[in-house]
């Protein structure tokens, strides 16, 4: 989009952070949504707040649904795990190109950011820097060895794998940066040390008791679940973990992300309704899930004057989503890629 460009978006919309079904006219300007204005038409275009991905691995990518066994540790965990030797071997040209092609296909599907663990040290946040540069795309960083330091924040995989913790999180404070850790994944012993660290972030916390949510919401810290890699990986099998309800219920951020590209698709729809499917929770609550992670990072996409011009049309005629009779359960369930989507992302 220029700067001055003007252009007019009509449909049936998702608006403000309530995600009221209006009917709308959307003017945009530039980069910015200019105004939000009634119709008092029915329209069969829906107009959606574009996702934000709150927890990726996308150099995972290079390793896409290679064959796998074994632990947790022996597959993820830092620095010898399978992913990590890949990892190490692939050409960075190789690396970046991954990293594009799943960024292209995140926004084919609705999705316009991500916050992402990023290995490899300063190289590996400069290989994603260069890898979404002049796309429709803004990543959040988190970088480790002292990658955290050019990239928006510290990624940890887990307290029980980084030694010297305190002393790098603290450096990572006095740079600026925020901190993010995966805690709980596997079981709950890496939990209690995660939250002495006053985390911006934790991932996982499947194995979370409610002592533990009880003192993560009074830290008011949010909380990313990725309830299909903890399937995959073997650490649930039951729509109890994560406790998403539980974790609703204390009053915890909950985001939504889709972890490693390794074995999961980056695809945010299918996050929701496998969500959907284990959970049972409201469909507000995981479609506010996939959405929420832009207005934490400070993009916030949610139809609103003001916020930035980010979101994704769906047309329905020709489907039998123009049956629907409730618009956010439909999206939460029921839509897959390639359905026809327009992205408008600034």
């Amino acid at each position: 989009m220029r700067g001055d460009e003007l252009n007019i978006y009509e449909g049936k919309a998702l608006i403000g952070e309530e995600l009221e079904e209006r009917n709308v006219r959307i003017v945009t300007e530039g980069q910015k949504i200019r105004s939000i204005e009634e119709t008092g038409r029915e329209y069969d275009t829906w107009i959606c707040p574009s996702f934000f991905n709150s927890h990726t691995h996308l150099g995972d990518t290079v390793a896409m649904d290679i064959a796998f066994s074994g632990s947790l540790a022996e597959i993820v965990k830092p620095p010898g795990g399978l992913k990590h030797r890949i990892l190490e071997q692939t050409p960075p040209e190789l690396l970046k190109k991954a990293i594009r092609a799943s960024i292209q296909t995140m926004i084919r599907s609705g999705t316009s950011g991500c916050a992402d663990f990023r290995e490899g040290g300063a190289e590996g946040v400069k290989a994603l820097m260069e890898a979404s540069s002049g796309l429709p795309f803004s990543p959040v960083i988190f970088g480790r060895e002292g990658g955290e330091f050019i990239a928006e924040g510290l990624g940890i995989s887990s307290t029980k794998d980084v030694g010297n913790l305190e002393t790098i999180v603290r450096e990572a404070r006095q740079a600026g940066k925020k901190v993010a850790l995966h805690a709980g994944e596997k079981n709950d012993m890496d939990i209690e040390p995660a939250l002495e660290l006053e985390p911006d972030i934790l991932v996982h916390c499947t194995h979370a008791t409610k002592e533990h949510m009880r003192r993560i919401a009074d830290q008011g810290i949010p909380v990313v679940v990725c309830p299909r890699s903890n399937w995959i990986l073997g650490v649930t099998g039951s729509g109890e973990r994560p406790p998403v309800r539980d974790m609703l219920d204390h009053g915890i951020e909950v985001l939504l992300g889709t972890d490693n590209v390794m074995m999961v698709q980056p695809d945010m729809f299918s996050e929701m309704s496998f969500l959907s499917t284990i959970s049972k929770i409201g469909h507000e609550s995981i479609l506010r899930a996939a959405l929420h992670g832009s207005a934490l990072f400070g993009k916030a996409t949610y139809l609103k004057e003001g916020n930035h011009a980010s979101f994704f049309l769906i047309d329905t005629p020709g489907t039998n989503l123009s049956f629907s009779k409730d618009m956010i359960k439909t999206i939460v369930n029921r839509i897959s890629v390639p359905v026809r989507i327009q992205s408008v992302f600034s």
